[in-house]
């Protein structure tokens, strides 16, 4: 097998990799919306054409809602047994008219900072996904056979809250199961560092409303003998942190580990500019737990934020009522191996012992996920990381995910196969916003990436 034959193809055949990607993104795959359904299973049909045409025996999978596209290659008792997945679904593109072109017209575009693949789909996921599928197309032209026993998995329903998936996955564990699970659905660190994400939180929501009276009051009637459900939403709200950062829900920090010395050590090495960081966003300070790192704080540490409060007259000019309810979101990042349902159940108890008399809680629960994280004491992420560093000229980094990825824990709780996820999109990728794009550079060469991982774990 050849490697660096293998790279020299790729370099060679990339506008044809890149015709191939254009015309992917071409197909308006918004899986959110009814009236796309079409154009959702014409996506399946492309990338099953594409995968037969490297060699996959290839399916798509019928769901209740969008298909799933299974494929295999490679020999049946190859080692290791490597899955690869990816979306081919994608975001609505609304609001249209911010766009400076067809968000469905994907071209390539020179910018002051090098050429960019532009459209929806670009970087979340189109892109990212046939990163991997051109390096499977080189490695076969080049070697004719591939290293290894390789499951191809491409999702339809991602950006739709993947309904489908679990179900899916439950029923089809015996196939889908393998060594390793490739996700693609991330990005390098600060635009600039290739990474392997091994920590994901995960992710509570919880609405609560507080309810009193049983209708609005005149506050000059009322004021002062009534309570007042915005003020004890207030005063809740404003308990859930001491003056340290730290959350006060008993029992919250139950399973939450210290960061190993060696990771702290590589974090730290990473040289992360969380002045930057905050500076782009308006801000300057830390406000989080006040002993622990920046990087710490995004990937390492749980937190509780308030994602929207309501209550009371909103309008233009001024009311002056006493709100029978007022309300509140409220989400839980999760790490380690914290338990979302004891949480949830502790943080209503929580509130329910401060309710004074007149008032009720009323419960809206917002899904429930746990953190999921990766073992690097495998072989295979030592070699892949090695691999990165050397098709980038920078040494690769282990790092986290301040969001919540509920694929990643799919794969290690249902297929009990452990996820790599790595990917190559950058932060001014704007995924999900107008003008979305994916740096022909990260194409290029998360192609030759995938290549490298291919032979180094193989």
């Amino acid at each position: 097998m050849s490697l660096d034959a293998t790279l020299t193809h790729i370099d060679a055949a990339l506008p044809e990799a890149t015709e191939r990607l254009l015309e992917l993104m071409r197909i308006q795959s918004i899986s959110t919306d009814p009236a796309f359904k079409a154009d959702c299973d014409r996506a399946a049909d492309w990338m099953v054409a594409d995968l037969q045409s490297i060699g996959f025996d290839v399916q798509k999978r019928p769901t209740p809602g969008h298909p799933m596209v299974v494929g295999h290659a490679g020999p049946a008792d190859g080692a290791p047994h490597l899955l690869f997945y990816g979306h081919y679904d994608v975001q609505p593109v609304d609001p249209l008219h911010l766009w400076d072109r067809d968000p469905f017209d994907a071209t390539v575009e020179s910018t002051p900072t090098g050429e960019v693949i532009r459209g929806r789909g670009a970087a979340d996921d189109k892109g990212q996904l046939m990163t991997f599928v051109e390096a499977l197309r080189a490695w076969k032209s080049v070697n004719g056979e591939f290293p290894c026993r390789i499951t191809v998995f491409l999702e339809g329903e991602e950006e739709s809250g993947s309904p489908s998936l679990v179900p899916f996955m439950e029923e089809n564990a015996d196939e889908l199961r393998a060594d390793f699970a490739m996700i693609c659905d991330t990005v390098m660190f600060q635009s600039r560092t290739p990474a392997i994400t091994t920590m994901l939180r995960g992710l509570l929501g919880e609405e609560l409303t507080i309810k009193a009276a049983s209708k609005d009051l005149h506050s000059g009637m009322f004021g002062g003998i009534s309570i007042n459900p915005i003020r004890v939403l207030s005063r809740i709200i404003a308990s859930l942190h001491d003056d340290t950062g730290r959350i006060t829900v008993p029992g919250f920090y139950d399973g939450v580990p210290d960061l190993p010395d060696d990771l702290e050590a590589q974090w730290q090495g990473l040289n992360f500019d969380h002045a930057g960081f905050l500076n782009e966003v308006g801000l300057s300070h830390p406000a989080g737990e006040q002993d622990r790192t920046p990087l710490e704080m995004i990937w390492s540490r749980p937190t509780c934020e308030v994602n929207g409060i309501g209550g009371g007259y909103q309008g233009d000019g001024f009311k002056t009522v006493i709100p029978a309810e007022a309300s509140a979101k409220i989400s839980f990042r999760l790490v380690g191996d914290q338990d979302p349902h004891a949480i949830r159940q502790s943080f209503r108890a929580m509130v329910e012992e401060m309710l004074p008399p007149d008032c009720e809680a009323v419960w809206s629960a917002h899904g429930a996920s746990r953190a999921s994280g990766a073992a690097t004491d495998d072989p295979a992420f030592a070699a892949a990381l090695k691999a990165l560093s050397e098709e980038w000229q920078i040494p690769a980094a282990y790092i986290g995910c301040g969001g919540s990825i509920p694929i990643a824990g799919h794969f290690a709780n249902i297929l009990d196969t452990p996820p790599m996820l790595i990917g190559f999109g950058k932060d001014d990728d704007q995924i999900h916003s107008p003008n979305e794009k994916y740096d022909m550079q990260s194409f290029h060469k998360g192609i030759r990436s995938w290549a490298r991982i291919l032979d180094a774990v193989s």
